[in-house]
């Protein structure tokens, strides 16, 4: 959906205005293959200007926090990253959070569009606690690069992913692709958006997605549906610490961890090549003629052609090549397993999946 703002960079020559909910800034320059390898190179910026920022403020912040959501937010110094869901009772992901700490307060970035929802729900369990939530989309935005942007400020959210933080675990292989994409957004002044880039060249929408989606990381934009829980995008990586205290949704988390499995996974897929277009998201994942899934994200990348995320059934054979259906057109499509068919019931098994060490 819309949010109604529209980018100052999108008077740069050759800007391609992207649809949907990253409508407002630019799908492309002219050359979305060729801008996707500048922004791997670090030669390239991508305005995500479109992006949401709020605050929050007050003494009780990052204990508050805490208490609220999945990661440890409360041991965390200035100028630190963490990335954080808000769940339901069930389990399932209402919100996520990139979190940056600042010196007097954190700042978070959402999802284009989201910041209202959260803010909302976030000043519902103030009570009378010391905190104050601000939503700054009106004055700031996001600029990202995956090397610091001199021009751009101080205020740099550093993606943790793919790494697993202190209380997390990986459903995936040690080496991991997205290892090979630092990721940073840096927080600025919509007034001072043109002047951070004067100098820069900028790499549209289709290139961050390029990236992303090469990267096997997700998206609360894209691979999230009202079931979804945080073990079915390997999230236990980056956005969940299985040590910390009580939070709503933690039952969940415990459970399908230790003694269950998440019931779907997020796979990588290797498209044909040979049809020259892309599925939508949405389009059917399917093992012969049993829909086993969808796509949730697609894309042309630089090297490695068309590729897509798709989040499908546990029990989907990791082996088999699977069928894309977007209305006429099949695209065969093999699979790169991120979370593994058996992850989950670690209790008692303490081999082959990454673990960080008890803190403390």
């Amino acid at each position: 959906m819309s949010t109604g703002y529209h980018s100052p960079l999108l008077q740069r020559a050759g800007a391609v205005e992207a649809g949907g909910v990253d409508a407002g800034v630019a799908a492309h320059y002219g050359a979305p293959t060729r801008e996707a390898r500048k922004l791997a190179e670090g030669q390239a910026i991508a305005d995500l200007s479109h992006f949401d920022v709020l605050e929050i403020r007050g003494d009780d912040r990052q204990s508050w926090l805490d208490t609220l959501s999945t990661q440890r937010i409360n041991t965390l110094k200035p100028s630190q990253s963490t990335q954080t869901l808000l769940l339901s009772v069930q389990g399932r992901i209402e919100h996520e959070m990139k979190v940056l700490v600042d010196e007097d307060r954190l700042v978070l970035i959402v999802e284009p569009g989201a910041a209202a929802a959260l803010e909302e729900f976030l000043n519902s369990m103030r009570f009378m606690l010391r905190v104050e939530v601000n939503n700054l989309s009106q004055t700031h935005g996001v600029l990202a690069a995956t090397r610091p942007i001199p021009s751009a400020g101080t205020l740099i959210w550093t993606d943790p992913w793919p790494g697993v933080t202190p209380g997390g675990w990986a459903y995936s292989r040690e080496d991991h692709p997205g290892s090979e994409r630092p990721w940073l957004l840096h927080v600025v002044a919509l007034d001072d958006l043109v002047s951070a880039v004067a100098d820069e060249e900028l790499a549209g929408m289709m290139a961050v997605e390029a990236l992303r989606i090469a990267a096997w990381e997700p998206r609360f934009g894209a691979e999230i549906d009202e079931k979804t829980i945080p073990h079915e995008l390997d999230w236990l990586r980056t956005a969940v610490h299985l040590e910390k205290g009580c939070y709503k949704g933690q039952e969940t988390i415990a459970r399908v961890h230790n003694i269950g499995h998440p019931p779907r996974r997020v796979v990588f897929l290797d498209l044909d090549g040979s049809m020259h277009t892309l599925p939508a998201p949405g389009s059917e994942v399917k093992l012969g003629e049993r829909t086993v899934g969808r796509v949730t994200s697609a894309t042309l990348h630089y090297e490695a052609g068309p590729i897509a995320l798709a989040v499908v059934k546990r029990n989907v054979d990791p082996e088999a090549v699977l069928s894309v259906v977007d209305g006429e057109t099949s695209y065969p499509a093999s699979q790169e397993v991120i979370v593994a068919p058996d992850a989950g019931q670690v209790a008692g098994r303490f081999t082959g999946f990454l673990r960080t060490p008890p803190q403390g």
